[in-house]
């Protein structure tokens, strides 16, 4: 049988702060005997016995008060006080190398792009302009249509005049915003350039929907609104298993603000012709377009799916009033889009991969104006 010792981290730091003490001591010690023999040496000795410190204070009178009074603070402070600094000292750099060690990679990546970040002036959304949405290559499509708002039924639900009455209210203490597909992005501009990880992809939160997240955010606060706004990645670094994610982190999120009806997963259109840029003039500025994405009721148990839809459609009856053009028709779809933990719940995506960040951006002010109007 052979015995071995074991240490564990425990010990380790144990036998580090003996050793530590003992140097520290010891260095304490010598240091407070140097300086008061060298204070005596000054006082009884000629210039031979002068250290090149009291030389240099004679030579430049300007260092010896600055000298003076370090070494006052060095003779007054006892060995005891200097252990303890170096003591405190040292435990200072252990934790802040096992934060460094810990700190898992999505929070180390954000602080850097933190410190990186594009802020812009907020700009607040004018109302009264003309609007004209842009020609694109894809023609729009839609079944059925309610005082203006128009909706593109891909399921077999009869949508009945009672089921698009937008006669829902909704609590405004919270706006719950996050993004399932993060690291969507869009067409490099001139400002907004950034490295891709993939086609219009890009974990550089600067350059994704994240960073349109961050505006209508903004925006939001800047009409009184509390919101919440994750901005963890759901599709990286595997892009299976996203809704999986997002559901997470939103059932997460609501269990802590529980007076929470709107909710919004913030995407970008992933329509696979790369050119397809939606894009509609208001007064001299050029947005991307918008558009509500539906869940309905399928696999999992989906009681909201009505309220969601009748909010959908009454901040787009808004919209065409105040923005025409702003938003495309809804889309209704067989599938849940984790739209089930909320009243409001809803996707929106804002521009595809043809539109650039300035453009954007620059819807996210009129959703918020549209939005403050509603939900009141």
């Amino acid at each position: 049988m052979i015995n071995m010792a074991v240490l564990n981290l425990k010990d380790i730091v144990k036998y580090l702060i003996k050793i530590t003490l003992v140097i520290a001591i010891v260095i304490g010690m010598t240091k407070y005997f140097s300086i008061a023999k060298t204070g005596v040496a000054q006082k009884t000795e000629g210039l031979e016995g002068l250290s090149y410190t009291t030389c240099l204070d004679m030579t430049i009178p300007g260092i010896a008060s600055m000298n003076q009074k370090e070494r006052t603070e060095e003779i007054r402070k006892s060995p005891f006080e200097t252990m303890l600094n170096l003591s405190l000292g040292m435990f200072q750099s252990l934790k802040d190398k096992s934060i460094a060690q810990n700190q898992p990679e999505d929070d180390k990546q954000e602080n850097e792009e933190n410190q990186n970040q594009i802020e812009e002036p907020l700009q607040k959304a004018k109302t009264g302009l003309e609007t004209e949405v842009q020609k694109t290559n894809v023609p729009e499509r839609y079944t059925s249509e309610y005082k203006g708002v128009k909706i593109r039924n891909e399921t077999n639900y009869k949508l009945t005049q009672e089921i698009l009455t937008p006669n829902v209210t909704v609590n405004k203490e919270n706006i719950l915003i996050f993004h399932t597909h993060t690291c969507e992005s869009y067409t490099p501009s001139e400002k907004y350039q950034y490295k891709q990880t993939g086609n219009y992809r890009t974990t550089d939160r600067n350059f994704s929907v994240v960073r349109v997240g961050r505006e209508l955010d903004r925006q939001l606060q800047n009409y009184g609104y509390k919101v919440i706004h994750s901005e963890t990645y759901h599709d990286y670094p595997s892009y299976t298993g996203s809704y999986e994610n997002s559901y997470k982190t939103v059932t997460n999120l609501l269990q802590k603000n529980k007076n929470t009806d709107i909710v919004i997963d913030l995407h970008r259109d992933a329509i696979s012709d790369y050119s397809y840029a939606p894009t509609v003039k208001i007064g001299e500025e050029y947005a991307a377009q918008l558009m509500f994405v539906i869940g309905g009721n399928v696999s999992k148990e989906h009681p909201n799916w009505q309220q969601n839809l009748k909010f959908a459609v009454k901040i787009q009856q808004k919209a065409n009033e105040m923005y025409p053009g702003l938003f495309k028709p809804i889309i209704l779809r067989y599938a849940s889009y984790n739209q089930q933990t909320a009243k409001a719940a809803n996707i929106i995506e804002v521009g595809s991969t043809g539109n650039t960040m300035e453009q954007a951006l620059t819807s996210m002010k009129y959703l918020a104006k549209v939005i403050s109007e509603v939900v009141k």
